[in-house]
C-alpha cells in the first residue's frame, strides 16, 4: 500500500492498478482514494462496470476515447471474475497499448496470480492485496481514530474492543464510532464503556455455538444458530465459520503440545493474539479426537448439500444437535 499512497500523493499514476483480497474496507479506501486522485468529480471521464462478464470491447473502447475536456479518463472495474480464468486474454493483450491518458482500476476478491492478465497488471501498473491486518496494526489504526478525537484507551481494552469486533476493519470504524459518541465529554475510555456499546460480532456467536456442539448443550448452540439466521447470516456461511473455528482449535492444540506460547502460535498460523487467547482454553478443554472428530463431521455436512442430500437449513441443524 505503500506506493499506491505516494502515487497518490505525488499525482503519478500507473496505467493499470488492481487491489484485491478480503479486507473489503480497505479495497473501498484506496478505489475511492484512486478515483478522487485520477479523475476527481468528473464524471464524464469516469466509468464503472460492476459484476462478472463486463463487456470488453466497450472496456477498451472506452480506453481508446481520449478524454472529454479532461487530462485523464479512469475505467473502474469490480468483482468481474476476469483474473480467474482465460476469458481476459483479449484485455491482457491490449493494456500495453492503452492511451496514456486512460487509466484502469480492477477491484476482485479473488484471482488467480498465475493468469495472463494477472501478470500484465502486474508488469505494467501495480497490484496490491489487501488482507485482514494484524492485531498490531488494528490497534495502531483504531487508536489513531481515537487519537484525532482526543480519546485515550489502554492497550488492554483496546484488545477487548478487538475481540468484541473482529478483525473486519469497516466493523471497527462503526463500533469506534459509536464508542466515540457515547463517551463524548470524557477522555478516557474504559473495559466498561467498550461491554456497554459494542456489539458482539457474528464470529463472537460462532465461537460461542463451538463450545456448546462440543459439551453438548443443544439448546444454547440452536439458540445461537437462531440468532445468527435472524441477522441473515446463511446458513453455508454459519457452517464455514463453525468449520474454520474446529480447524483452529485443533491447529492451536497442536501447536501448544509443542510448547508454543500465544505469540508464537499467533505468528504461525496469521491470526491475532487476541483470538489465540480466546481459542487457547478451548483446546486445553478438548481432546484431538473430539475436535478432529467436528472437523470431520463439518466436512461431511459441507458435502452431504453439496451432493444435494440434504437442503442448507437443516445440514448445520443436524450438525448442531449431533443428529447428522
Amino acid at each position: 500500500m505503500k506506493i499506491l499512497n505516494q502515487d497518490i500523493k505525488n499525482r503519478q499514476f500507473k496505467p493499470v492498478y488492481l487491489l484485491f483480497g478480503e479486507e473489503d474496507f480497505l479495497k473501498k479506501s484506496y478505489k475511492n482514494r484512486l478515483r478522487e486522485a485520477i479523475v476527481g468529480d468528473d464524471t464524464m471521464n469516469f466509468h464503472q462496470f460492476d459484476g462478472k462478464g463486463p463487456d470488453l470491447r466497450e472496456i477498451v473502447s472506452l480506453a481508446d476515447t481520449m478524454p472529454f475536456f479532461g487530462e485523464r479518463r479512469l475505467i473502474l472495474i469490480e468483482d468481474s471474475g476476469l483474473f480467474k480464468g482465460k476469458g481476459a486474454e483479449p484485455l491482457a493483450e491490449y493494456l500495453p497499448d492503452m492511451p496514456e491518458t486512460s487509466f484502469m482500476v480492477f477491484v476482485e476478491s479473488e484471482v488467480d496470480k498465475r493468469s495472463r492478465l494477472y501478470k500484465k497488471v502486474k508488469e505494467l501498473g501495480h497490484v496490491s492485496e489487501m488482507g485482514r491486518q494484524d492485531a498490531r496494526q488494528l490497534s495502531a489504526w483504531a487508536g489513531g481514530i481515537l487519537a484525532r478525537e482526543g480519546k485515550k484507551i489502554t492497550g488492554r481494552t483496546m484488545e477487548l474492543f478487538l475481540s468484541k469486533t473482529g478483525d473486519d476493519m469497516e466493523n471497527i470504524r462503526t463500533e469506534m464510532e459509536k464508542l466515540i459518541g457515547y463517551t463524548m465529554g470524557r477522555e478516557i475510555i474504559t473495559d466498561e464503556d467498550v461491554e456497554a456499546i459494542c456489539t458482539v460480532r457474528v464470529t463472537s456467536k460462532v465461537f460461542d455455538m463451538v463450545a456448546a456442539i462440543v459439551t453438548r448443550k443443544t439448546r444454547l448452540a440452536m439458540d445461537l444458530y437462531q440468532d445468527l439466521l435472524t441477522l441473515k447470516e446463511p446458513p453455508m456461511r454459519i457452517l464455514f465459520l463453525i468449520a474454520r473455528q474446529f480447524n483452529q482449535i485443533l491447529q492451536v492444540k497442536e501447536l501448544m503440545a509443542q510448547g508454543m506460547d500465544r505469540g508464537s502460535i499467533a505468528s504461525k498460523l496469521k491470526i491475532q493474539p487476541f483470538v489465540v487467547g480466546k481459542i487457547m482454553p478451548q483446546a486445553r478443554s478438548f481432546t484431538r479426537e473430539q475436535i478432529l472428530s467436528c472437523v470431520n463431521l463439518c466436512a461431511d455436512t459441507e458435502e452431504a448439500v453439496k451432493t444435494g442430500k440434504l437442503n442448507e437449513r437443516l445440514a448445520v441443524e443436524l450438525l448442531i444437535t449431533g443428529k447428522y
